[in-house]
């Protein structure tokens, strides 16, 4: 089937509604059984998502570590910014401005946009990054 892109496009405008969009992913594709990466814009954003994936829902549990380069990771979701390089996984969820280099080691992408201009402009170059490297995303919109 190939690599498959998703654009969840959120009516929202404030950051922090990106990142609960993220962590809502992440639980989903986490009870499917499915290894998850998060690559978030920068050190500050994977601490955020870090402490959000423990709190976002009552009840919710999902095992998550920051990538050490240091040793491989043991949880099914790990977390990173920058040249962070996860093991392969079957859902990459991109919060960062880039496409990452190792996007075409997942199964699927997931990019999450906000109502903010600034985010949707990177949003619109990384579909066109897509759609150069002969993908087809799919968008869906969000509240």
């Amino acid at each position: 089937a190939g690599l498959r892109v998703s654009f969840y496009v959120l009516a929202a405008q404030e950051p922090v509604a990106r990142l609960n969009y993220a962590c809502r992913l992440t639980e989903k594709a986490y009870k499917l059984s499915q290894r998850i990466h998060l690559h978030t814009s920068d050190r500050a954003e994977a601490e955020a998502m870090d402490r959000m994936l423990w709190t976002f829902r009552q009840g919710s549990f999902v095992p998550h570590e920051q990538l050490d380069p240091a040793r491989l990771p043991a949880a099914p979701v790990t977390i990173g910014s920058g040249t962070d390089e996860p093991p392969d996984v079957d859902l990459l969820i991109n919060l960062a401005a880039e496409v990452p280099a190792f996007y075409q080691r997942s199964a699927r992408i997931a990019e999450i946009i906000d109502g903010n201009a600034e985010c949707r402009e990177a949003g619109r170059n990384r579909h066109r990054f897509y759609r150069q490297h002969s993908l087809e995303p799919e968008t869906h919109q969000i509240g």
